[in-house]
């Protein structure tokens, strides 16, 4: 029993310093990026310095631009050196203080995600952690499919737009799909045979596809059906699902669990029309759709994100206590449960 309890602790606290080995590193590359930025401005600066000065003749004003260039090169320097020392004294402290440990976790947001805390308000009117520049932070994606293989039972893709903050169309094309279609679809997907005769190969859209989702936050109604047909898969915080979200649910007076269709949330919450007639879906329709319907939600949505980032990523001091969940044998290595066995 004794010999259990060490080990259990042993391993309680491995754990929670490789969590916080993870947090330092996150912090240290946010200040090697934002020590990079300031040289590139300095570089800048410096280099519309000599630009002016080859430009104007007077001697006065070719002064006051190098004495310029000069004080905010030796600032940057200075906050270059300050923020070394920074880093040295909390690596020496082990990121045993708070503010270390909350600032290492903001500055992680920021470069895995593309959000900040310091952004202007979006186009919707409510405050929001995307960057100022939103409109190459977000893409809204729709995706139409149509059956292949006996009964046209598998859903493959067809068409897929992609849509920026603003509304317009950075992709949309039709794809034709590894293998032979045996339904159409037309009434939903819109696709029709003739759409498909010089339609993108499926592997060359993927590609393309996405190279644009890369690095972007990606909104869409009920989007993993389009990532399923696309072949990839997207980190949960970098997808916005509209399908799924209690805000809309609530702004319509839905019941929080009901997932409602994007025709229906469209008609209720933008008193628009969509997916009407005989002519199927409009991918690009859709898409345009589940982006409006984000922007009327996205000040809360993203808080909620960012704060339950936040609290998924705090450390928690090792103790035997506050650590029995990670006791369960999906945490231990298979020799130790060999062993205990």
């Amino acid at each position: 029993m004794m010999a259990q309890s060490s080990s259990q602790g042993l391993f309680s606290n491995y754990r929670y310093l490789c969590k916080k080995s993870l947090l330092l590193r996150a912090m240290d590359n946010a200040r090697a990026r934002k020590t990079w930025q300031q040289n590139v401005i300095a570089a800048n600066v410096k280099r519309k310095a000599m630009e002016n000065q080859t430009e104007h003749t007077p001697d006065d004003d070719s002064d006051k631009l190098l004495k310029k260039t000069k004080s905010t090169n030796a600032n940057q320097n200075q906050s270059t050196l300050d923020s070394e020392n920074r880093s040295t004294a909390a690596s020496e402290a082990g990121l045993s203080e708070h503010n270390n440990v909350d600032k290492s976790l903001r500055d992680s947001w920021e470069v895995d995600s593309g959000f900040s805390s310091e952004a202007s308000p979006p186009a919707s009117g409510r405050s929001s952690p995307c960057l100022g520049s939103g409109s190459t932070t977000v893409v809204a994606l729709d995706c139409e499919m149509v059956g292949t293989g006996p009964g046209g039972r598998c859903s493959a893709l067809a068409r897929c737009s992609v849509l920026d903050y603003h509304g317009n169309v950075l992709y949309d094309k039709y794809v034709r799909p590894c293998h032979p279609v045996t339904d159409y679809r037309t009434r939903w997907s819109g696709i029709r045979r003739h759409h498909l005769y010089n339609a993108v190969p499926f592997n060359q859209a993927r590609e393309e596809i996405l190279s644009i989702l890369e690095g972007k936050v990606v909104v869409g109604h009920a989007i993993y059906n389009d990532f399923e047909v696309l072949d990839t898969v997207l980190p949960g915080h970098m997808v916005r699902d509209t399908c799924t979200t209690r805000y809309l649910s609530r702004l319509a007076g839905f019941p929080r669990e009901r997932c409602s269709s994007l025709k229906i949330l469209a008609s209720k919450l933008l008193d628009r029309k969509i997916q009407v007639g005989k002519r199927g879906h409009c991918s690009v329709e859709d898409a345009l759709a589940s982006l409006d319907l984000y922007k009327l939600v996205e000040g809360e949505w993203e808080q909620e994100l960012q704060n339950k980032l936040r609290s998924d990523d705090a450390p928690i001091e090792p103790s035997f206590a506050a650590s029995n969940h990670y006791m369960k044998d999906e945490y231990w290595p298979g020799d130790v449960i060999a062993d205990s066995q």
